[in-house]
């Protein structure tokens, strides 16, 4: 019977921070007798498709979700750096510039959509060192998704670390005020010494104000002695090495995937945060299709409104040839390439390449 399901998991495509490649996962999650998994990767769903499809064929429920970026002002502003806070293992560029973490998972395939709107307008409209949510984007997509607070990471609880108590609580009751039942309060255990103050008073906080408590390993890594190749992957994201003292660093080698029995002794005195991660997972259910009831091929692709009379075939072929006639024009073939060479040799290699795409 399953006891625990991982429902904050970053894969390879939580780019230069996770070395956990899909098809590893998948056979560690059958090894541990899982049914259902979820993957959590900062920013995007990169993986999300290739997840879906591999999880079914092995069998395992596949829960598709992203650990957002958010604000706490106005995602379209981009704020003055602030030094007033103390950083933990979190990245102190996303300390400085307000930016917190959210994991997201999706309900149902409105869920799914509107998962991907929060994130495509928070590259689009909310970029600032990392592609940001606020509030506002928030409430308009809120259907069909099941929301946990992250941990130290996530606002509520680099609030309560750095001691900013009646912050922390006021942004967890809009969250609640938003996603209501849907919003729970992720606590994580990886021996680090700035977790426990933070998971008391989560706990807290969820007896005062019936917010449900979610347990969770935010997992970079599959097994345990991959904590020292990770180090170096973090080195490599960051542009530091790995003798500067002051780099970023886990500080524990606890960011694997754990089995349920890991998890279970980590969290027995809080029982019901590792029941609750079965019943988040009951609830999420995403039904992708490729095909239509035909056997056809299904295409998502966005409708192009064309004002003139061409096909859209003929305007884009239109659209390319101006296109690549303008570069042309640049500064590269004006001034470099000699006259003679570029309309006898290159030109017409240019436009063959245009002719083929």
């Amino acid at each position: 019977m399953e006891s625990f399901v991982h429902l904050h998991v970053h894969s390879e495509y939580s780019l230069l921070d996770s070395s956990i490649r899909i098809p590893a996962l998948l056979k560690r999650a059958k090894e541990y007798g899982m049914k259902s998994l979820a993957i959590t990767d900062h920013g995007n769903m990169f993986g999300a498709i290739d997840f879906y499809t591999a999880a079914l064929k092995e069998g395992i429920k596949p829960i598709l979700g992203s650990t957002i970026y958010t604000t706490s002002g106005n995602r379209s502003e981009k704020p003055e750096p602030s030094n007033n806070m103390r950083a933990t293992f979190q990245d102190e560029l996303e300390v400085k510039h307000d930016i917190f973490h959210l994991v997201i998972l999706c309900k149902n395939n409105i869920g799914y959509k509107n998962l991907c709107k929060i994130i495509s307008e928070s590259w689009l409209d909310g970029f600032y060192h990392r592609p940001r949510a606020d509030f506002e984007i928030l409430e308009k997509y809120k259907e069909g998704l099941i929301v946990t607070s992250a941990f130290l990471n996530g606002e509520i609880g680099h609030r309560y670390f750095n001691e900013q108590d009646e912050k922390a609580e006021k942004v967890a009751l809009k969250f609640k005020e938003i996603f209501g039942e849907d919003f729970y309060l992720e606590i994580h255990d990886h021996n680090l010494s700035d977790e426990k103050g933070v998971r008391e008073k989560m706990i807290a906080l969820s007896k005062k104000h019936s917010i449900p408590l979610v347990a969770a390993n935010d997992c970079h890594y599959l097994d345990i002695d991959d904590h020292a190749a990770q180090e170096v992957l973090m080195c490599a994201q960051t542009k530091v090495t790995l003798s500067d003292e002051n780099r970023m660093s886990y500080g524990a080698a606890e960011f694997h995937f754990k089995s349920p029995e890991e998890m279970q002794e980590r969290f027995k005195a809080c029982p019901e945060a590792l029941e609750n991660t079965l019943k988040i997972a009951e609830l999420c259910s995403v039904e992708l299709k490729w095909e239509d009831d035909e056997g056809k091929q299904i295409y998502h692709l966005p409708d192009f409104q064309i004002e003139t009379e061409e096909t859209q075939d003929e305007f884009f072929r239109r659209l390319s040839e101006e296109g690549l006639e303008k570069r042309f024009q640049g500064p590269h073939f004006i001034n470099i390439v000699k006259k003679e060479h570029w309309e006898n040799d290159l030109r017409p290699v240019y436009e063959a390449r245009l002719k083929s795409e």
